[in-house]
């Protein structure tokens, strides 16, 4: 039977009539589950995670003016947690390095995956460094003037991707950007014998975009 032939038969017109209040059902609950997702989302208001520098120290700093690059070995203790009482963060990737200035000096280092709790508290103490790092005549002097003096300051930076988790949504992917400032002062030897090394202990908050 063709589709003219059905146009005048009742049954053919129940048909098309059920079919077309099936598609508005569907659309209707699709669209009722993105607006109480999107309620959920409102309610709760996640809260970006704080982070917090609790220490640095550059073990090695070699500087060639030479060829204007550095080299140069950083510890690092930073700890993040979660503010949120009823949702979870998914951390799918953190890199950390240092910055100088604006200008990298060390290679990203990884941090492990994982999941943050509500209210839950994450420490990590990475190994930053960085092998003949090239670096603009003005900045190696910089460096150079600062070692002399004593004291530096860098910024220890995260940057990645984290997703929320409320019960048992998962949203999509965020980008999270962390600068952590340490004025670092020199300790001219230490017990073990070794050269000057900056160092900084003491806890400061580091700001946070997500």
């Amino acid at each position: 039977m063709s589709a003219k032939d059905c146009g005048s038969h009742d049954h053919c017109k129940s048909h098309k009539f059920y079919r077309h209040h099936v598609f508005k059902w569907v659309i209707g609950i699709v669209v009722l589950i993105i607006f109480i997702i999107l309620v959920i989302w409102l309610v709760l208001r996640p809260t970006k995670p704080k982070y917090y520098l609790q220490d640095t120290t550059v073990s090695n700093l070699t500087l060639y003016p030479n060829s204007n690059t550095l080299s140069t070995i950083i510890q690092v203790t930073l700890s993040s947690r979660n503010p949120n009482d009823r949702i979870g963060i998914y951390y799918d990737k953190l890199d950390v390095y240092a910055e100088y200035k604006g200008q990298q000096i060390t290679i990203p280092t990884l941090l492990p995956r994982g999941y943050q709790g509500h209210n839950d508290v994450s420490v990590w103490s990475p190994y930053l460094s960085g092998e003949g790092v090239p670096l603009a005549p003005y900045l190696l002097s910089s460096l150079m003037q600062d070692e002399h003096a004593g004291y530096m300051l860098i910024n220890i930076r995260v940057y990645g991707r984290l997703r929320w988790k409320v019960g048992t949504w998962i949203s999509g992917h965020y980008h999270i950007d962390v600068n952590c400032p340490a004025f670092l002062t020199v300790n001219n030897g230490d017990e073990n014998g070794y050269g000057a090394v900056f160092h900084f202990q003491h806890m400061s908050s580091c700001s946070v975009e997500v």
